[in-house]
Formats: C-alpha cells, structure tokens, sequence
C-alpha cells in the first residue's frame, strides 16, 4: 500500500489515505518432510484460557501439511470433542481424543522404613539441608545441619557447610544466605555425609518436606558407595496435611505460626531443623489425640483422608482414548475430576486412572509429568521406576523447557539435553515408544502474543507470569521437528518426531464422540397415555365421532408422534403443566409447540392451531372457517348455538403442524414451557421424581471471552507493560484473544434427560457449572448444542407473567382462563388511553399499554400507534412483527404507511406465509418450504418465486418475504398474547390489584421517596432521567419504566404509602383503600433477605428502638437513617430503654 500517512482527529490516530494497493501473496508455511509426524499433544480454544485457537483451525492446518492424524489434548477439559469430530470428518484428518489430566497420588506416605517404634520417648534427628537446586542428580547440598532431640529436648547439634566446587548462583545466595565465602574450604560432600550417618544411627529421621532432603542424601550416599539411609524416617508435611486440613498452606512458617513455635532466620538449615524438631512433637501431641498414633509404623494407617487428594501436588498425563469404549471411560475419568476431585483445578486421583484404564492410553506429559521430572530431579532410577506406569513417554523441542532454565531447575542446555537423552534411553530400555510432541498452545509464532495477553490479564493467580517470556508453542511441521530433535541424530530424531508419533496415534481406533441419533427415554405405555388423553380431551370439546378436520388433524399429528418415538416428550411435559397447573400456577407455552392439536389436547398449550371455529359446549356442535375468513377465532362474533342455543365458545388460530415438527413430521419437537419463576424450581426438582438424580441434568454452556472483554485485556496489557498501541493493533490483538473458554455454565431453563437403557456418559461427560462444586445440579460438560440431536432436552423457563397471574389470581379470586379474549375495554388499551380514564398527555403515552407484557416497550407502543389494532389477530401480528429482523422497519411499517395493504393482510409470524401461500393456491409443500427459507432470511430461489408469480401472489408480498431475517412462530405469539390480555383484564378492571402485582412482581428499581411524594416528584425524576437520552444507565432506564407505571397509578387517583414499620410486607405491595403501601424491599440498598429479617423480627416482638431494629432486623445505620429521614421510625427512640415494669417483670 503507498499513500500519505496522515492524523485522524476524528479517530484520534494516523491513518494511511492510500493511492495505490498491490496485492501480495503470502507464503504459508509447508511441511515438506516425505513422512509426517502426529501432533499428540495440542490444546485448543477450550483449555480455559490459555490456547488461542479453534481445534478445526489446527485440523485443517494438519490436512494441508499431509498430517493424517491429530490429538486434541486440552487441560482437563474434553469440551472440543464434538468440533473435533466435525473437523476430522470435513478434513479427512483421525481426531484422537484426549486430555492433559492434572493427576495426583491417592496418598503421600508419612513414614519411611517402618519400625515399630514408640514415638513418645524416641530419640530424633531432626534435619535439613540447602541445595543449589531442586534437582538431587544436578545439584549438591552446600550445608547440611541437624538437632538431636529426646522427650521435647535439643540433646545434640549437627551443622556443616559443603564446599560445591563451583561458584554459587545468584539465585542460590538470595534464597539460602549462604555465600561462596561461607562455603569455601569446606569439608568435601562425602566427609560431611560420612559424619551426618554417624550421628544418625539409633534415631528416626525427621524433617519437613523430608522427601526432598532424602533425596539429595540418598543420592549423595549412592555417590560416595554408601548405602542409603535405613533409619525410619518421618515426613512432617504429610503429616500436617492430614492433622490440619482446614489449612491452605503448609509452609515451615505458616506451622510455626499456627503452632506458636518462633522461627528465626528461616531458610538457614540449623535454625530451620530446630524449629521443625518443637513442631514435630506438638503435631505428635496431636497425632496421639487424633489418631491415636503411638508407633512409627501407625503413621501410614491414616495417609489415606477423604481430602487428601485437595493436598497432593498434581502432575500432568496425556490421556488419549484407545477405543470407542475407552473414550466413554475417559468421559468417566473426567467427570470423576470435575464432580468429585476438583480443587482449584479438575484432579485424577491415581486408583481413578487405574480405575478406568481400560481402552486408554497413558504418556508421561511435559516437564511437569512425574517422569520427566524424576529424571531431573532424582535420577534414572526413580524415572525408571515411575515410567513403567505409562504406555509412552514424551519430549518435548528444548525451547518449550525454557521455563526450567529461566527457573533454573536445569543449569543449561547441556543438561537439559542430557536429561532428553535419558528419556530416550529409558524409552528403549523399558521398550515403549517415545514421542517428541509440541505442547501447542496456539498456530504460529507470531501469535504467540496472543496467548501472552491472555494470561496476562489473570494475574498472580496464573504462575506463567512469574516468567519473563513464554515458551514457544506453536504448531510444527515435521522439517521443523526434526530439526529441533538433531542433537539426538537423525536416526533418533526420525524415530521420535516420526515414527513413534504414528505407531501411537495407529494404537487409537476411529472413534466418535457424538451420537447419530435422538435416544429418547422410554416411559411403558407412553403412546397409549398420548393417544388416550387426545383423544378423550377431543371428544369431551368436540364430540364423537369427531369433525372430519379435527379428526384428520389429529390422525396426522398422532400418526407423526408415536411414530417417530416422540410420544414420551410430549407426556413428560403433559406430566410438568399438569403438576404445575394442580399446584395452582399457570404454564405458558413458548416456541412453536403450540402449532401441534395434539399438545392443545393433552394440556400443554393453551393455544388451539385448528381454523378459527365455533364450538358448542353442550351439543358439540361446531363451524369452522378454512378460507382465511378471520385472523383468529377470538374475533369471531358472539353467536348462540342453533341447535341448543347455548353460547359458543370461539377458539382457533389457524397454525400448521408443519411449523413444529417440520412437513414430514419427523423434525425433533423442542416444547419450551414458561413457568412461573416462583415454581421453575419445583419443576426442575420433579423431573429427578419422574427419571431419577441420574438421568436428568441441566445443559451445560461455555463462557468465551467476548469481543470488548478482549479488549480490555489488551488495554491492561499495554497500560502494564507501557507500550502506545494503535488503535489498529489492539484491535488486531483483541481478535485473537476472542473465542477462547473463559468459564462453563448452565442453560437457564433446559433440562437434559437420559433414557434408562443408556447412560450419560454415552452422550457427554458431566460438571459443576463454573466448577462450583456446590451447586444443585450436575451439567453436561459438552454444551449442549453440541448434543441437542442425541438427547432429549426440555425447556421449563421461569418467567414473571404466571408468577403475575397467580398473584392477580390471589388477590381478585378470578380464576384467569374465565377471562374473556375479546373483552372491547382490554382491546381499547391498544389504540388509547380513555378506558383508563386518564389523557395521553397525563402519562406520557397514546396508548394504554404500559406495564402490558410485549406491548409496554416504546417501541411496540410506536406499532400501536401506528396500527390501532382492534382484533387478536392483530395483535398476534404485532407480537411478531416486534419480535422479528426487517419484518416491520423498513417492511410492513412502509406498506401501511403507503397504503399498499392493511394490518391485517402484513406477514406478522412465519406460519402467516405457509397459510397465506396455500390460501393463494401455491402448492403445500412449496408453501412450506419458502416459510423455511425466508424465517432463517435464505431469501427464494428464483424458481420458487416463479411459482409464486403463477399463483399470482402479489409483488409486494414476495418483496417483503425477500427482506425477513429472521420470524416468530405464531404459536409462541399467540401464547405471550393470550398471557398479556388476562394482565390488561386486571389493569383495566382491577387497577389498584392490577399495580399491586406489577410492582411486587414486575419491578426491581424503585424512587420510593418520589413515588410518595405523589405524580409531581415522579414527573420531575421521569424528566430528569429522559433528559439524559442515551447517557441514563441501564438501572435508570429499568427505573424509568417503573416510573411511567407509578406516573400512570398516581394519575388514575391511587396513591402510594411509604414504608410502615408496623404493616408493610417484605417485597409484596399491600393494598390499603385507596393506596399502596410499599415493602421494605422498596427502600434504596435493602435486599430481600434484610427485609424478611425484618418481618420476621417483628412478627416476634414490636420494635422498640432503631437499635433494636438495627440488632435484630439485621439493618445497617445508613437504612436507619433513610427511614428516619422519611418518617418511617417516628415514635421510635434511638436506644433500647428499659422501663421499670420491665426490669420488675
């Protein structure tokens, strides 16, 4: 590009107004190696942040470079399975699958070399040394020191300082105090070691973290020809894990400090095995009263507590799944460490693995598997003996141990190369491949900064950020491979990068983590149960033998139901409405269930699809209207029946089957219910009584970072590292940290139910939602769109509108499904505001429809105006002209208002398109299929619309089709419709009921001080808030809609009361004459669980003070005070006053 740089004040950047743009080609990386190598070591997007990438962008980069297979091993997650799956098969690539484990011991030993020997009076070693290093095989102990102590008393002293030979590092000085000077001249490491087995014979060994100590010693004695130690040794931090669980950390201090034992110059050997030497007999004080340890071989009886696992230093395996059934025990393995081992992170007990190893491969993992750094820190030997647990052992290129030598744990690249050869050694020895792998964390070098900022931005709580720079790990080709692995020969380095890579990765089967199918449970006698309670609802409303339409409705439905096994859905969620409705709150149906006769029968929806039609209670007389005569069967006229003259009941919305369960009825059916957010609970809770705690889950969701998240992370990273970024560039960079898991989740309202006959861990592995162990309910690890074709989901939301009617029900005592549809006051609110007896002017509104679910918005209220609607039908377009994309702006608003048609003839809800087309003569099928396409916003094909032109659908209809993006079905607006004109009902006929509800139900933020004051302060607070436009924060638009309601309350002559501390309710707003009388849950900062402290303080005894208040209702001074100020504790003295009759009494 070649144009004049120049600063965008607009922008506040430079930017480039180019003159000309050459196109170039950039050089994507090859693998030209003749044979590939297999990634088996990769993380994806999932492992919580910590991986930049997709798993199909890695799949589709091993597809090009030749790579034939591939493993997603992500940190203890198995989330990218399915994607996984997708991209194999798309790519041509085997996926195999598996997991980074983070894996702990079921147990730490506490005693060594068992002796039965009393404790109590024994003569102990108490010891500990300092070291150049963590690694026994690469560095020395430089003093060594010890106390001898009986009964609770120092009785001897060791202390030696070890010459090393070479200089101390840095490092070494700053942590142990110890200088060359101190160590110059020393006693050599085999006198010093030969003294300290001297002064050890006869006693048992203590020391913290003795382990670590031993090692070295036991190292050194191999060193020198001598044998190692044989004495009973005692490891006091095991020890301290087991009798001081509730601690966090069990550091020589932090015991020292629980302990009230002084610690003086910690980290020298002498003062350090001292203070251990007090510590250890307070624990075996301890040890005796809780354990009833009295011998030294007592200890190991008790390593094994149900929180031992929370205590053991986990290390990593690579765990990948041989065999179908293998990866159905590896979903196993990780649920077991999400469900019952997490803590901090998701852990492995090593019995679990054992447990279930059937059908897995296990490989020794990175620089913190257990092999690997045995081999760095103890020896061959010790690495041998740990290996001969695993199936493979792995390498990784020098640049991604970096971290070991920037810590110095390994001194140099010599060393760490000698320690690589060693793995290969043992790997031959021990006759198990050994694959060179490449930790990829993300796809090429130069992302690496991405996940840089990731891991950035979480602080002290990652310890990658203690390191100055990361390793590299990006994705290899297998040249690059090879060239990383050259100091080990080019015969090795084949073998490693490619040889063995493909004998592991020909070990695994093709397997499939995804089902192919929709298992659904399996109720006895389901069919029969749905074919009984249809059919005998259908006679009871339309006799028998039924009308023709009715009964060929139902033989469509019913055949389509019970063929395609759908039977048991549809009862199950009879069984909820019907629990729910006898518990005394209504269901509402969401989605698309109520285009099914079927589910209307049964009691699931209450809306009817069948053609708008009289019905006669009585005789069963019924007539019904197939050419589109009416919108809806509510707006048919009153009408008495002619054969009995019984009043008719009118009902039908004219909704085709087609739109639930697809034209050949074999679509899955999705029946979402709304409950009332007071009883979705119970609902949840019932389906445990009808499947068992085991077969039903809530669906599990994944967290990732999102796109201004991102953002933020960038911008913390330049202001920490002070750099000046452009904007350009951070938004470059915050793209590449989007998409990656930040936190898992559950579904609000879907509950996943296994059959009997299966498992869940056929379909997915199960979790805590956010790990928290605590929580109600397990999830699906997968999410669960990931699996909505294999496993039936159910819907039961929470909603306000039945927690509404149930409290209008309480209140009024009418029963809600009596309220007529067609009342002329209730759809007078939709087109003015006389039937409220107030002017547009008094609230702020041409219409009535403030507070009314799905038509209280400005922006449906605008639709109103425009509209007027007068029939349901209408309404039921307006509902889903609101709820779809280009459906009214910039589509029907423009052809009311050019008087090309009417509300009536607009496309409202996706189903108005299959009816209006079969109407007009287009073909049922075609019908269908264009109300498909033009619902997803697919556009027609121009074939289609060449059909449509010859049943001579008019233009404007095809041009509006053609600018939908998305459509509401009309049954989930016709349900919401239903739900919204028995509320209106009330507000028009039981108003004071009608705000009492509302605002008890509906409404979170409140001005109680303006509401009352009366409509003047709440006018004033409305305009103060409108005036701020956009600038009013998300809590201020909440208030104001609250306010518009209070406004409106006000203005229709009712009043509002400030909290009464004698009579007011917790959250519920009590009608008292002519007002309101506001909750404790209304007063700004006091929160439902303060205000029902405080009715079930007083329900107990009167207030006598404001601090009795205070003590009792559990209130904080500044609530007192806001009441004071607004008089609600008049006649309330500040302190407690005891009167003399109370002091006699």
């Amino acid at each position: 590009m070649f144009g004049e740089v120049e600063y965008d004040t607009y922008r506040g950047d430079y930017t480039i107004k180019p003159k000309c743009i050459s196109t170039v080609q950039m050089i994507e990386k090859e693998d030209n190696y003749p044979e590939k190598r297999v990634e088996l070591h990769l993380h994806s997007n999932m492992s919580m942040m910590d991986a930049t990438n997709s798993i199909s962008d890695f799949v589709a980069q091993a597809a090009k470079w030749g790579q034939k297979a591939i493993a997603i091993t992500d940190h203890s997650t198995l989330q990218a399975f399915p994607e996984a799956h997708s991209a194999g098969q798309k790519n041509g690539v085997k996926i195999l699958y598996g997991v980074e484990a983070n894996v702990v011991e079921d147990s730490q030993p506490i005693a060594y070399n068992e002796a039965h020997e009393e404790l109590k009076h024994a003569t102990y070693v108490v010891f500990d040394t300092e070291t150049t290093g963590l690694s026994a095989q690469y560095n020395k102990v430089i003093e060594l020191a010890a106390v001898k102590m009986k009964d609770g008393e120092k009785i001897g002293e060791f202390e030696e300082f070890i010459d090393p030979g070479h200089p101390l590092s840095q490092t070494t000085i700053n942590l142990t105090h110890i200088t060359d000077a101190m160590v110059r001249g020393s006693k050599t490491e085999e006198e010093v070691f030969k003294l300290f087995r001297e002064f050890c014979k006869g006693c048992i060994i203590v020391g913290h973290n003795a382990t670590f100590d031993v090692d070295f010693m036991n190292t050194g004695y191999l060193r020198h020809g001598m044998p190692e130690i044989k004495e009973p040794w005692v490891d006091t931090l095991p020890l301290a894990r087991i009798l001081y669980s509730d601690m966090k950390r069990f550091t020589l201090d932090t015991l020292a400090k629980r302990l009230k034992v002084d610690l003086e110059h910690h980290h020298r050997a002498i003062y350090d095995a001292e203070a251990t030497g007090y510590i250890f007999y307070k624990m075996l004080a301890d040890a005796r009263e809780q354990f009833d340890i009295l011998y030294h071989d007592d200890f190991n009886k008790h390593m094994v507590q149900p929180d031992t696992y929370k205590q053991q230093h986990p290390f990593h395996a690579i765990v990948l799944a041989k065999t179908q059934d293998g990866l159905k025990n590896l979903f196993k393995l990780a649920s077991d460490s999400m469900v019952n081992h997490f803590y901090r992170v998701a852990r492995v007990p090593r019995s679990v693995l054992e447990k279930y190893r059937e059908g897995l491969l296990v490989g020794s993992g990175c620089a913190d598997g257990e092999v690997f750094t045995a081999m760095m820190q103890k020896g061959y030997e010790t690495a041998k003996a740990k290996a001969k647990n695993y199936d493979y052992l792995e390498i990784q290129p020098k640049a991604l141990y970096a971290p070991l030598l920037e810590r110095e744990l390994v001194k140099d690249e010599e060393e760490l190369e000698d320690i690589i050869k060693n793995m290969v050694k043992l790997a031959e020895e021990l006759d198990k491949p050994i694959v060179a792998s490449g930790d990829v964390h993300f796809m090429n070098k130069e992302d690496a900064i991405y996940r840089k900022i990731l891991i950035h931005s979480q602080g002290g709580a990652n310890p990658l950020n203690r390191l100055k720079n990361l390793p590299d790990a990006h994705f290899r080709t297998t040249d690059e491979m090879l060239d990383e692995f050259a100091f080990l020969g080019p015969e090795l380095a084949k073998k490693v990068v490619v040889d063995d890579p493909n004998k592991v990765a020909a070990m695994c089967d093709e397997i499939t983590p995804v089902k192919d199918k929709l298992y659904t449970p399996k109720m006895p006698g389901a069919e029969d149960d749905i074919r009984n309670l249809t059919m005998n609802k259908a006679h009871e409303l339309y006799g028998d033998p039924l009308p023709e339409i009715v009964q060929a409705r139902l033989d469509k439905e019913l055949k389509s139901v019970i063929g395609n096994g759908f039977s048991v859905i549809y009862l199950i969620a009879q069984k909820l409405v019907f629990k729910s409705n006898k518990d005394g709150y209504l269901v509402g149906s969401r989605g698309s269930v109520g285009s099914s006769l079927v589910a209307t029968m049964t009691g699931i929806t209450e809306v009817n699809p069948l053609p708008p039609h009289y019905r006669c209670p009585e005789c069963k007389y019924s007539e019904f209207f197939t050419k589109g005569e009416y919108g809806s069967g509510y707006d048919l006229p009153d009408k008495k029946c002619p054969n009995c003259q019984t009043q008719l009941v009118k009902d039908g919305q004219e909704i085709p089957f087609e739109t639930f369960l697809g034209f050949k009825g074999n679509k899955v059916p999705d029946i979402d219910l709304n409950f009332s957010g007071d009883y979705q609970p119970v609902a949840h809770n019932y389906t445990k009584v009808l499947f068992g705690e085991n077969n039903v889950f809530r669906a599990g969701t994944i967290g990732t970072v999102a796109d201004k998240t991102a953002y933020g992370y960038v911008k913390a990273y330049e202001r920490d590292n002070e750099l000046t970024l452009r904007s350009a560039e951070v938004d470059r960079l915050a793209k590449g940290a989007t998409g990656v898991k930040r936190t898992t989740g559950q579904h609000p309202a879907g509950i996943l139910v296994v059959p009997d006959y299966m498992d869940i861990y056929d379909f997915t592995p199960i979790q805590y939602p956010a790990d928290d162990v605590n929580a109600a309910w397990r999830t699906t690890h997968f999410d669960f769109h990931s699996i909505h074709d294999n496993i039936l989901k159910l819907d039961c939301l929470g909603h306000d509108d039945p927690t509404m009617i149930r409290m209008l029900q309480d209140l009024s005592g009418i029963e809600p499904k009596t309220i007529p549809t067609d009342d002329p006051g209730v759809m007078a609110l939709f087109s003015g505001t006389e039937i409220l007896g107030v002017t547009e002017e008094q609230i702020q509104s041409k219409t009535g429809t403030l507070g009314i679910p799905e038509f209280g918005t400005r922006f449906v209220r605008g639709m109103l105006e425009e509209t007027k609607p007068k029939t349901f039908a209408e309404l039921l377009k307006i509902s889903g002209l609101s709820h779809g994309t280009d459906v009214w702006l910039g589509n029907a608003e423009e052809l009311i208002q050019n008087k090309t048609v009417t509300m009536p003839e607009v496309i409202g809800c996706r189903d108005d398109i299959m009816m209006d087309l079969i109407h007009m003569g287009v073909e049922s099928d075609l019908a269908f299929k264009i109300m498909e396409h033009v619902r997803k916003g697919r556009g027609i094909p121009d074939e289609w619309q060449e059909e449509m032109h010859k049943a001579n659908v008019p233009e404007w209809y095809i041009g509006a089709c053609l600018k939908i993006k998305y459509m509401f079905p009309k049954a989930h607006a016709a349900a919401y419709v239903l739900m919204a004109l028995r509320i209106a009902y009330f507000k028009v006929y039981y108003p004071l009921i009608y705000y009492s509800a509302y605002f008890s139900v509906r409404a979170d933020d409140f001005d109680l001080v303006a509401m009352a004051n009366g409509k003047e302060s709440v006018k004033a607070r409305m305009k103060e808030i409108n005036e701020k436009g956009n600038d009013a924060s998300a809590k201020e638009k909440n208030l104001l809609t609250v306010l518009e309601l209070a406004n409106e309350m006000l203005e229709r002559g009712f009043e509002f009361k400030m909290v009464d501390i004698k009579r007011s309710d917790a959250s519920d707003w009590l009608i008292e004459g002519n007002t309101l009388l506001a909750p404790f849950s209304a007063i700004p900062g006091l929160g439902l669980n303060v205000a029902k402290q405080i009715v079930a303080a007083r329900e107990e005894r009167e207030f006598i003070s404001k601090q009795d208040l205070k003590e009792r209702g559990k209130v904080s001074q500044s609530l007192v005070d806001f009441m004071t100020e607004n008089h609600v504790l008049d006649g309330l003295s500040d302190e407690n006053q005891l009167s003399l009759f109370d002091m006699l009494g």
